[in-house]
């Protein structure tokens, strides 16, 4: 405990001068810092930042975010995954708008009372935006903090995340509560970094820290291994009549809920497997196309697919439970996950 009292002050002088400018930095107003730290949970800082720029245009009030339909929503969510995340947001939305007449409230605790609202998420926002001195722990400050008292105990605990919430809390300065944050992240981020040698040589805290003092930075954290994922074997359909593709939509509860997607069966189909199912749907196929394979990996779960592209005779009306669509109406309209995304592009590049 004793060296986490010291490290404020190098931490803050470094973070002054190395911190990386980012669009939501520049203007850490609460709904921002709110937007931003959702997408940036297992996401990369590059990646997000088209994401935000487009989602902050299209909707730049906590009000805006509450009334837009689910459809619109999730298309713009859309490549970012975990679209259970945003659906949340929008609970939370509608409730500061019923409760806060649409203005995040500067509390803590309220903050942390809103759906899909974590003590993490809850602790960026009050410290980034409000200046409320509670910490905002992720995985890049656990590894700093685990690093600097060369603490074993496993971050995937609860208990143990709690514990070291509670000592950053204890020392965090009250007039620069953000900054501090933020500059633990941007430490664990760009400098005291997992998989691989910690960059020791441009750490602030390089003297006080305990592990690089006893040579062991590079087997800490400690965490619990995660379990293995579940392997599930898809077969995904690219129908295609004319300029047109087959789409339809997820039952409303458990993995990709509500989303649209292309057509796929459990299992790896043979040709003729593949052929027979869609005469089932109605449709007379005219060609059969084999596709690459691809593989998409969920929290919990990995799909391995192959694929086929199947044309098809213009049908009458649209098969059982799927409809088509053109390209554009596809790229506009509909949220298509990205575990999709080897045989969306087949279609896009085709057309």
């Amino acid at each position: 405990m004793e060296e986490l009292r010291e490290i404020a002050e190098p931490l803050l002088a470094w973070y002054d001068g190395h911190a990386r400018k980012l669009p939501w930095r520049d203007n850490p107003e609460p709904y921002r810092v709110w937007v931003s730290e959702i997408m940036l949970q297992q996401t990369r800082v590059e990646a997000v930042k088209p994401y935000f720029e487009r989602f902050l245009k299209e909707l730049p009030t906590i009000r805006h975010l509450a009334e837009v339909p689910e459809e619109r929503l999730m298309k713009l969510w859309e490549g970012l995954g975990y679209y259970n995340r945003v659906r949340n947001m929008q609970k939370a939305a509608c409730r500061i708008v019923e409760e806060y007449q649409g203005e995040m409230p500067a509390d803590f605790d309220r903050i942390r009372e809103l759906p899909g609202i974590g003590s993490y998420t809850a602790g960026a926002i009050a410290s980034f935006a409000f200046g409320i001195p509670k910490p905002a722990v992720d995985g890049n400050v656990l590894r700093v903090l685990s690093r600097v008292t060369k603490s074993y105990e496993d971050i995937m605990k609860q208990a143990v995340r709690r514990k070291m919430e509670e000592r950053v809390e204890a020392v965090i300065p009250c007039d620069r509560a953000g900054d501090f944050n933020q500059s633990l992240i941007e430490l664990g981020a760009i400098v005291c970094v997992p998989n691989g040698a910690p960059k020791c040589g441009e750490c602030p805290l390089k003297m006080l820290c305990r592990a690089h003092g006893a040579g062991v930075e590079e087997e800490l954290p400690k965490k619990t291994p995660p379990k293995s994922r579940r392997i599930e074997d898809r077969t995904v359909l690219v129908l295609l009549s004319d300029n047109r593709a087959a789409l339809r939509k997820r039952p409303g509860k458990g993995l990709l809920a509500g989303l649209y997607e292309l057509p796929n069966l459990e299992g790896h189909l043979e040709r003729e497997e593949v052929l027979a199912y869609v005469r089932e749907l109605g449709l007379s196929p005219v060609r059969i196309q084999e596709l690459p394979r691809a593989k998409h990996v969920f929290s919990h779960i990995e799909w391995h697919m192959e694929g086929y592209a199947v044309k098809v005779e213009e049908p009458e009306g649209d098969p059982k439970s799927m409809f088509f669509v053109e390209k554009e109406e596809m790229e506009r309209r509909y949220s298509i996950p990205a575990a999709f995304a080897a045989y969306t592009e087949y279609f896009r590049h085709r057309f």
